[in-house]
């Protein structure tokens, strides 16, 4: 049986209460690993070497491709345990969980061998320059070769945690692994630490991977008891149900994400021919940009399992009250978020690098991607909610339509038009676009629960 106590959020639970139980701890770990992902940048720009920050850059777009994975493992096998949970279908949910881990397991140490293997075409691939090249591959090392196994399996932990409604407990572990690597990171990056620069933020990132990973490990040893996470090889298996239901949800979103790396490339590679200060203060503003970003994805992360739950359960009307606080909530801190960047897009660029050229860039840059940052709330919550009702079919659309027919043409044509620049526009085009379509599937979403009452 669930504990009462997590039954009590899916059902009977005020929905504002419930919302903040399941969404807070998930926003602050989303917050907190933006403060990871900003660390690195923040202490490699103390160097003041914008070839080493532009190292961190030129790495993001394969880091970002964990996400696919994550989201395979991770966005796909919690929804189905979520939605199993509220069919009371406990087998299933507990040979989700073990599929879900072995699997990322195995596709992260993949990752490791095809970083070694395709390092070179990869590096050119990523438009990676000459002067960049060893502090990149130095970077690399750590946080793909090395890394990619615990940096994908604590966050798939983390989302099957979070299924069963424990999200303080899941969040945790993502909390302690990101506050240590910032902790590390000037230890590992700065002269007068170990002096590694790009190389030490990749050691730092990995170390905290690895502990974040055995905090998961211990908690479910220690909870199997009270656990529906499953990490038993016996339990292992490739059941057709689960497989189907898993990759329908898994596999849009980690299309979504591999597109999100395509973007990440293609915006690298067209920011490149301006120079590595262009690309380090684009690499910057990207990371900013991620702030509210993630906040609003911690949102949606956050109801994910309230909304699966009553869906599977028919409780729609639960549901849909779910849903709209939500989106009063994430529209009304971004609207805050995006006017404060506009009005402080320099000073904002200044804390991480006091380079005059980067400082214009991004400033720049910032101002222009902030714009998109509301309707981009939207249609990730949109995307969540999709997520969490099976509706992969959807999710799948959305990410085509925002990467391959919207922002990246956008990026090449807006880069043709006002050159460098332009490009910080893309994100606003493309999401503009998807938020009337997001609202216009919700709204069905909503016709159709109630038609089944």
């Amino acid at each position: 049986m669930l504990d009462a106590k997590k039954t009590e959020i899916f059902e009977s639970m005020p929905i504002p209460k419930a919302v903040a139980k399941l969404a807070v701890p998930t926003v602050i770990s989303c917050l907190v690993m933006v403060l990871y992902n900003l660390a690195d940048t923040y202490f490699v720009g103390f160097i003041n070497s914008p070839v080493q920050t532009a190292a961190v850059t030129y790495a993001a777009p394969v880091l970002l491709a964990f996400n696919a994975v994550n989201n395979l493992f991770g966005t796909g096998c919690s929804s189905l345990m979520s939605r199993a949970l509220g069919a009371k279908d406990y087998d299933t949910v507990r040979r989700t969980a073990a599929f879900g881990f072995y699997s990322a397991m195995i596709c992260g140490l993949l990752f490791s061998l095809a970083s070694v293997v395709l390092q070179p075409g990869l590096l050119s691939l990523l438009g990676v320059d000459a002067r960049a090249e060893l502090a990149t591959r130095q970077y690399m090392l750590w946080t793909v070769t090395l890394g990619a196994a615990p940096a994908i399996l604590n966050v798939v932990l983390s989302f099957m945690i979070r299924a069963e409604g424990s999200s303080a407990k899941a969040s945790i572990g993502v909390i302690s692994g990101c506050v240590l690597n910032v902790i590390l990171d000037p230890v590992f990056i700065m002269p007068w630490g170990l002096d590694m620069g790009a190389a030490g933020a990749g050691c730092a990132t990995f170390i905290s991977n690895c502990v974040a990973c055995l905090y998961y490990l211990v908690f479910l040893m220690k909870n199997r008891r009270s656990t529906f996470v499953d990490l038993s090889p016996k339990m292992f298996g490739f059941r057709k149900a689960i497989v189907l239901g898993a990759f329908a949800v898994g596999i849009p979103a980690a299309i979504q994400n591999l597109l999100n790396v395509t973007g990440m490339t293609v915006l690298n590679n067209l920011t490149a021919p301006f120079g590595t200060a262009a690309v380090a203060a684009m690499g910057i503003t990207h990371k900013v940009n991620m702030v509210p970003m993630y906040i609003s994805m911690g949102l949606g992360q956050g109801i994910m399992p309230l909304v699966g739950y009553n869906y599977s359960a028919g409780n729609g009307e639960r549901m849909k009250k779910a849903i709209v606080f939500t989106l009063k909530l994430t529209v009304g801190f971004i609207l805050t978020a995006a006017a404060l960047y506009f009005i402080f897009a320099e000073d904002i660029i200044r804390l991480f690098m006091k380079n005059g050229d980067i400082v214009s860039y991004g400033g720049a840059f910032l101002r222009g991607f902030c714009l998109g940052l509301p309707f981009l709330a939207v249609d990730f919550l949109a995307v969540g909610i999709f997520q969490a009702v099976g509706m992969g079919k959807e999710s799948l659309v959305f990410a085509v339509l925002r990467k391959v027919a919207l922002e990246i043409p956008a990026l090449l044509l807006l880069n043709r038009i006002w050159p460098l620049y332009g490009m910080a526009y893309s994100q606003l085009v493309a999401e503009f676009v998807l938020c009337a379509a997001a609202i216009f599937v919700l709204w069905r979403l909503f016709k159709r629960v109630e038609n089944k009452k």
